[in-house]
């Protein structure tokens, strides 16, 4: 196997690739941990996740 993608964000190595939204003007993929961090800067508050259990 090839090397693993590094993050964009923090350059760690990521396993489970997130795309980061235009408005984020970031290039290449990004890690979980730094996607979520984006993603509570672009949308402050608290949020309710809606599909917790998927059958």
């Amino acid at each position: 196997m090839g090397a693993k993608e590094k993050c964009a964000i923090c350059n760690e190595k990521i396993e489970f690739h997130f795309k980061a939204m235009e408005e984020w003007n970031i290039e290449g993929t990004l890690c979980g941990k730094c996607y979520s961090k984006k993603i509570n800067e672009h949308y402050p508050g608290e949020h309710t996740r809606v599909n917790k259990h998927l059958d």
